[in-house]
């Protein structure tokens, strides 16, 4: 009996370590079908356009192709630093920063009323019944729309219609920044300040306060920060379409560039490209201090 009690005993710990020393059964992820459905529905959902598209990156890697590609890079180098060039690419940065500062300020003043007749949380009908219910919202559906209208037609269209209206030079690079870019601030500027608690803003609201008090103490302290993050970038795409305007004639880099280009002379363009990169990393920094100075 003992013999069998002291067997069963030492017999105990080697099962339990059997038992503890187990291999765990793998895990698996509960929705790996689902999400393997869905990539296979993206898949052959996107394959007919990429068809339609005439995408084929073996193009790039064609021999041919290679070389064209490196004797036009080729031309790139060194940057131009020629005074008189210098004095040109200056002057197209002013207008270019010019273009883009004045375009997103026109459009800032576009969008404000379009953000504050859309955005529910600033709506005082929604506070209770009231005759005025129906009138608020066809007034806000009529803001959404005007706002819809201004951002479906490109500012490339716009700058084509201005400068046939206004002639070549910056001025038509403005008006179609500040139309295209307030109605798509509107719509952001609408969805950031009733994204955020609006709780505040209701408050007011029901004690009397007017709506743009209520914007600025009731939603303005939450999304003040990204507001002025996402205006910069705004003014950063419009430095980015102002380039892009100017091959239209709108001035600025664009016009300078498209100069450049046709004459193919790579070190001016290479001079352009380097002024272009430094205004993208100046409006990051600018948008990164904006944003500590509103924490």
């Amino acid at each position: 009996m003992s013999a069998a009690a002291g067997s069963a005993a030492r017999a105990l710990p080697t099962d339990a370590a059997g038992v503890a020393g187990a291999t765990p059964p793998p895990l698996r992820d509960p929705l790996a079908r689902r999400r393997l459905g869905w990539l296979v529905f993206a898949l052959v959902l996107c394959w007919p356009m990429l068809q339609l598209a005439e995408f084929d990156p073996r193009a790039l890697f064609a021999s041919g192709n290679l070389s064209v590609m490196g004797g036009f890079l080729a031309g790139f180098f060194p940057p131009s630093a020629e005074p008189d060039f210098l004095k040109l690419l200056l002057k197209a940065t002013l207008e270019t920063v010019a273009t883009a500062t004045t375009g997103t300020a026109l459009a800032f003043i576009i969008a404000l009323p379009l953000a504050i007749t859309t955005t529910r949380a600033l709506s005082v009908s929604r506070i209770g019944p009231g005759p005025g219910r129906v009138r608020s919202v066809v007034v806000r559906q009529a803001g959404r729309s005007v706002s819809m209208v201004l951002r479906a037609i490109p500012e490339i269209v716009w700058a084509l219609i201005f400068v046939r209206a206004l002639g070549l030079g910056p001025a038509a690079g403005v008006l179609a920044l500040a139309i295209t870019y307030g109605g798509m601030l509107g719509k952001v500027y609408s969805e950031i300040l009733e994204s955020t608690d609006t709780r505040p803003a209701r408050a007011l609201l029901e004690g009397g306060s007017g709506r743009i008090a209520a914007l600025l103490y009731g939603l303005l302290p939450n999304t003040g920060q990204e507001l002025a993050s996402y205006t910069v970038y705004r003014w950063e795409c419009a430095v980015r379409a102002s380039v892009v305007m100017g091959f239209v004639g709108a001035g600025g880099l664009g016009q300078l560039m498209d100069q450049s280009m046709k004459m193919l002379v790579g070190g001016e363009a290479s001079s352009i490209v380097l002024v272009f990169l430094a205004l993208v990393l100046f409006a990051d920094m600018l948008s990164t201090l904006l944003r500590k100075l509103l924490a």
